[in-house]
């Protein structure tokens, strides 16, 4: 190959990636920082708590419901065109929410920006698999990781610190111009792909929709202990709704709900690592806060500079665990990994009545370290047992496996709070090490699946 083509090409791979990765910071920022303003927006709009939720609730349920059908219809069309149309979207959508002036213009433009995060979060490891080369897709895959683990720590600080000097708008609107720059490198950068011969079906893509947004409010009131119709209610359409969905995908060459690839063993102990996982991570982070601020009585500020120690280590394992997943098996990588967080995280709940900083922040960063070595050798597991043409399935199933498993740790810690009270926090994290212990159990299962 000429060298001057060579260094274009490793140059526009650059700025493909450069793209990737903020969109993955917009989408996964959006995700956290909301839930750090949701106060002050709820004041600001003289709107009620209980009401206000629905800033969060629209995000969320339109990110679930439209995640699974992006991927399939990256498979169809390509990852590039998703990609670049999610960001369009996304971008737009934080404009509404910029000049939104009542709760309800506010939550259905936040659902309109979900519905361009989950384009996002459904193809952004399918172009990375595109950009590196098969024996570096750990490396790839690690700073994708990096990226997505960060911005969904950080977000509350991020939320606080322009809160702090600009009203919550600007928690939007800085989305635009970051929007604008990631499309700007992703249009003549992007890798392009031909499309596939199967059709899209919209029905299926409503019936996924329907199945995914039915649980994840059947999750969140049973959580809340709501009455057992509204539990069961919700429940009962996620299975008539998946029953059908199923039904009509069967012999689908690449159906939406990608059965195909979790009778795949490593694909699926993949899976249920990253859901058990992330629904760890989910208990930690949302239990947290409460743990310092009410049984340790750390002041908010402090609790935000102990929040930090896990991101820090995670963004320094997950890279090098990215790198060692493209020699070393990833079942191996990740077991050791989540074994030190199931470890980490019974620390954290065994912490004396008035601990050290240091202890604290000790603690957090073997939670962190643990993390970090599981979350790149999974998502290279992940997309290396699928083959190249259900790249956008597998990167679909990777943000769902986290959202789903994110949200079933927040609403567990819900739940520990209602069952518990003041304890609720200790009780959480005793369950995520639990969580992270099936994983640990799952990922080293995968040494006999290879």
């Amino acid at each position: 190959m000429n060298p001057s083509l060579n260094a274009s090409f490793q140059g526009r791979d650059i700025l493909a990636l450069i793209a990737i990765l903020v969109g993955v910071a917009l989408s996964t920022l959006d995700t956290a920082i909301a839930n750090t303003a949701l106060p002050a927006i709820a004041a600001d709009l003289q709107a009620p708590a209980a009401t206000s939720i629905w800033v969060i609730n629209a995000y969320q349920l339109a990110v679930v419901a439209t995640l699974l059908p992006f991927a399939a219809l990256g498979d169809l069309v390509g990852p590039r065109r998703i990609f670049i149309g999610g960001l369009t979207f996304f971008t737009a959508a934080s404009l509404l929410c910029t000049l939104a002036n009542t709760l309800p213009l506010l939550a259905a433009a936040r659902a309109l920006q979900g519905i361009g995060a989950g384009a996002l979060m459904s193809v952004n490891i399918a172009l990375i698999r595109q950009i590196y080369p098969p024996e570096r897709l750990g490396r790839g895959v690690g700073l994708n990781a990096l990226v997505a683990g960060v911005g969904f720590t950080l977000g509350p600080a991020v939320a606080s610190l322009v809160l702090s000097v600009a009203s919550w708008p600007w928690l939007f609107g800085i989305n635009v111009p970051l929007g604008l720059l990631a499309l700007a490198l992703a249009w003549p950068s992007l890798p392009k792909s031909a499309r596939r011969g199967h059709g899209f079906d919209p029905v299926a893509a409503a019936l996924t929709a329907v199945t995914f947004a039915a649980l994840i409010l059947a999750l969140g009131a049973a959580a809340q202990r709501e009455a057992f119709i509204l539990v069961l209610s919700p429940l009962a359409v996620t299975l008539v709704a998946g029953f059908a969905l199923l039904r009509r995908q069967a012999g689908h060459p690449a159906p939406m709900l990608p059965v195909d690839l979790l009778r795949r063993p490593m694909f699926a102990l993949s899976t249920v690592t990253a859901m058990a996982s992330f629904a760890a991570q989910g208990l930690a982070f949302v239990s947290l806060p409460f743990y310092f601020e009410e049984v340790l009585h750390r002041d908010p500020i402090s609790t935000g500079f102990l929040m930090m120690s896990w991101p820090i280590i995670v963004a320094l394992a997950a890279p090098l665990a990215g790198r060692l997943s493209d020699r070393h098996p990833p079942g191996l990588l990740g077991g050791v990994g989540l074994s030190i967080l199931c470890l980490g995280m019974v620390s954290l709940a065994l912490l004396p009545a008035e601990p050290q900083t240091l202890d604290i922040v000790l603690r957090m960063a073997v939670c962190g370290a643990g993390f970090g070595f599981f979350q790149s050798p999974n998502l290279r597991a992940l997309m290396s047992s699928a083959p190249p043409e259900r790249s956008g399935g597998a990167s679909g199933v990777i943000g769902m496996a986290r959202l789903l498993g994110q949200t079933t740790g927040a609403a567990l810690v819900a739940l520990c709070f209602g069952l518990a009270g003041v304890h609720g926090s200790t009780w959480a994290l005793a369950l995520g090490a639990a969580f992270a212990g099936l994983a640990s159990v799952a990922s080293f299962a995968r040494l006999w699946a290879e």
